[in-house]
């Protein structure tokens, strides 16, 4: 899986006019699963992000991760992170799980956020979103589980 972490001050997900999902202080993760991945891989995933530390304690430094400084998540589903932009100047999508394993490998990566005690909320899989978000640091982190 890939994912792109955002440390957030606040992040919401909107679809035709109505907000679906949105998060306080904590994480925007958006994440793309792909052809190998499996529920070990989510959860997995899941896991290194939770204890990621990347949240600043009460000197000023990163040192707390999502769980030690009581942050919530909001995962949305983002198969452009599976871009191949090695020929010409279109990127291709090929290299992105298929839809209906994505969006299971999705729905229990943001579950198992969720069993760490992290309060995670969604977008809306294969819609078309707007994301709005005040990334705070900023604090942006690029993860792939192939790596």
């Amino acid at each position: 899986m890939r994912t792109l972490i955002q440390r957030v001050s606040e992040a919401s997900v909107t679809v035709e006019g109505t907000v679906v999902g949105q998060c306080g202080a904590g994480a925007l993760i958006l994440v793309c699963a792909m052809p190998e991945d499996d529920l070990n891989t989510a959860h997995a995933l899941a896991a290194k992000i939770s204890k990621l530390r990347i949240f600043k304690d009460d000197a000023g430094k990163m040192n707390l991760s999502l769980v030690q400084s009581g942050g919530q998540a909001l995962v949305v589903s983002q198969f452009t992170l599976a871009a191949d932009t090695s020929r010409g100047n279109r990127p291709g999508f090929s290299g992105a799980a298929k839809p209906e394993e994505a969006k299971a490998l999705y729905e229990q990566f943001a579950q198992a956020l969720r069993d760490l005690g992290i309060a995670t909320q969604t977008g809306q899989f294969g819609s078309d979103m707007s994301v709005a978000l005040i990334n705070d640091g900023p604090v942006t982190i690029w993860m792939d589980t192939q790596d």
